[in-house]
């Protein structure tokens, strides 16, 4: 429950100032990213395949993936920077000690995150349209699933934040654990094309339900029924939220 409205606005407004400020280093670079990865695989290389099977071209099958991959890396960064620089500079003090619960404490750093996952998300897709006409088939679960997916991407960057000592541990779950685990859960494959047994081994794999659930928004196309990845994204994004919560209410590496 909030009880302080104006403090977490002012913490949430502190925290998306922060990455506007630098938007050549936090925006522009996913779109770019997106454009170059639009242009060589959707157009150049995607013109050449045969998808007809999936109901979809193939730049119509990666805009979803996308969609997906950058907002979950636009929001993980964005918080794990801003808490682990915060812890590094020991200025999250402010914040402890502002008249705030804990679970606004949280609420106002994850907004930063969630804004800045849903500018870039809704970046790529307007990037695309100089790529092809993409209608969006379900605008109100693709909104329900942005702020689901930030949500959790952006408490999982404030775990990672609390948990490195130096900025060589703050990549690492990004590097071996969310981009491997991204890639696999379909941006640029259906997985139907994978062998038999990855294909059973991709149903393990939280990524893979958040990408359909993205694409099933997009385009009305998914691989899984859409309320199991809508189901799989509210569980994720409550659990890992509340996990925060009480790491920081407990302290853990932010009274040391």
């Amino acid at each position: 429950m909030i009880t302080n409205p104006i403090g977490v606005l002012s913490l949430s407004k502190r925290e998306i100032l922060r990455f506007l400020s630098v938007s050549t280093q936090t925006i522009f670079p996913p779109l770019i990213t997106s454009t170059l990865f639009m242009f060589i695989f959707g157009v150049a290389i995607g013109s050449r395949i045969d998808f007809s099977s999936t109901g979809l071209s193939y730049l119509g099958f990666i805009v979803p993936g996308l969609m997906t991959m950058h907002l979950i890396s636009s929001s993980y960064e964005n918080t794990s920077a801003s808490l682990f620089i915060a812890r590094w500079h020991n200025h999250i003090q402010e914040v402890l000690l502002a008249p705030l619960s804990y679970f606004e404490m949280v609420l106002g750093l994850l907004a930063g995150g969630v804004v800045r996952g849903t500018i870039v998300c809704l970046g790529v897709y307007l990037v695309s349209l100089f790529f092809g006409p993409t209608s969006i088939q379900h605008p109100l679960l693709l909104a329900y699933f942005i702020v689901t997916i930030s949500v959790i991407f952006s408490c999982a960057g404030m775990l990672g934040a609390l948990w490195a000592e130096d900025f060589g541990m703050l990549n690492m779950w990004n590097i071996y654990g969310i981009v491997p685990l991204v890639f696999m859960g379909g941006v640029f494959h259906p997985v139907s094309m994978l062998p038999q047994i990855v294909q059973t081994i991709s149903k393990f794999n939280p990524m893979f339900y958040l990408v359909q659930g993205i694409r099933f928004s997009v385009t009305g196309i998914s691989d899984v029924p859409v309320i199991i990845a809508a189901s799989a994204s509210f569980v994720l994004s409550t659990g890992v939220f509340f996990l925060t919560v009480h790491l920081f209410k407990i302290g853990y590496k932010l009274r040391t």
